[in-house]
């Protein structure tokens, strides 16, 4: 499965001003959740570049690997094949017998729009709001405009990338959690 999504760093008011717009243009809301991710690290793993996350919230668990195509659109392509597990603790052991060890952790609080045939997604992090779309490369265009933001920079960096350069050094992981205190 290919995943195409844009990514923007918002500031609180630029936020506000998103939910209003959605709002307004009558985007469906379809939830939010915290979520704890966890990004397992290994030396086949570098080899490719790839990542394998688990994804807890209060209501499921996901199993997700991913793999960047790298490019120098705005634009960011990736390969993600995800599914839901029932035991996210024995699919943790697991993955760690298969000599993969958690690398980062970071916490998300995420609220979820649809609006035509995109999804659009306001994170906070515990370093930070952002804002991804994800749909075609049409698709995403039209949404900027739609939410005029045709203005705001892109986002490169992913949240694992993110959290391994603010998160502070618990143990042998690099976590960002809203319960530390952040310097931006």
């Amino acid at each position: 499965m290919l995943e195409i999504e844009k990514k923007y760093r918002l500031s609180q008011d630029r936020w506000d001003r998103i939910v209003t717009t959605l709002n307004e243009v009558g985007a469906d809301f379809v939830g939010e959740d915290l979520e704890e991710n966890t990004i397992y690290g290994g030396v086949a793993l570098e080899r490719t570049g790839g990542i394998v996350r688990i994804r807890r919230t209060q209501d499921r668990a996901l199993l997700t690997f991913k793999r960047r195509i790298e490019n120098r659109a705005d634009v960011k392509q990736q390969i993600e094949h995800e599914t839901e597990i029932s035991d996210p603790d024995a699919v943790a052991q697991i993955i760690t017998e298969l000599g993969l060890s958690p690398k980062l952790i970071y916490e998300k609080r995420r609220k979820i729009w649809r609006f035509r045939t995109t999804e659009i997604v306001l994170d906070e992090l515990p370093f930070g709001l952002f804002m991804e779309i994800e749909g075609s490369v049409t698709e995403i265009k039209e949404a900027e405009m739609v939410l005029e933001i045709e203005d705001l920079e892109t986002e490169h960096e992913t949240y694992p990338r993110l959290t391994s350069r603010l998160g502070k050094q618990v143990g042998e992981k690099i976590e960002a959690r809203f319960s530390q205190l952040w310097i931006q």
